[in-house]
């Protein structure tokens, strides 16, 4: 599975530097001096990084090959991705990365089938975001107390959700 790890912007100034809206929170290893980044769609990659800065907060990447703003702009749009494989497994059990629990069936303590998760939200506080079949999407904290148990061998998880939740 592939993840997102940036999306290439505008160009910046006249020498093909692009702005990247950075989508993983290891910058300084996805876009390390020398990093070949794969691209969607695939034709306009792979991406060499050939140099790299931080600019007003935002990170300023110069590709091999890409020596003007008009190859710049071509980029423009692009996705830059990563395997899933090439992600770091997380150290804390209670800790877990986006794709992993995206795809997981939802289930009740009880054993009812709710849905499946479709994407996480982080505003503020994790939500899971549930696709329940002829229903409404239902978001569900993803906190200890409502979802207890994450089997990602079994493919599911488990949520005790209070009255009026689902």
């Amino acid at each position: 599975m592939q993840l997102v790890v940036g999306r290439i912007g505008r160009p910046h100034g006249v020498r093909g530097e692009v702005t990247v809206e950075v989508r993983t929170d290891d910058p300084d290893l996805r876009f390390a001096v020398g990093a070949s980044v794969a691209t969607d769609p695939p034709g306009r990659g792979p991406v060499v990084v050939e140099g790299r800065r931080w600019h007003k907060g935002m990170l300023l990447l110069s590709l091999e090959g890409v020596h003007d703003r008009d190859a710049a702009e071509e980029l423009r749009g692009t996705m830059l991705v990563i395997d899933s494989a090439e992600v770091e497994p997380l150290a804390d059990p209670d800790e877990f990365h986006d794709h992993e629990l995206i795809g997981l069936a939802v289930e009740t303590v009880s054993g009812e089938a709710v849905g499946e998760v479709t994407d996480v939200l982080h505003h503020g506080q994790d939500l899971l975001v549930v696709r329940r079949s002829g229903r409404d999407e239902a978001l569900i904290p993803f906190v200890k107390a409502l979802v207890p148990v994450v089997d990602l061998q079994a493919g599911r998880l488990v949520v005790d959700p209070p009255e009026g939740l689902l």
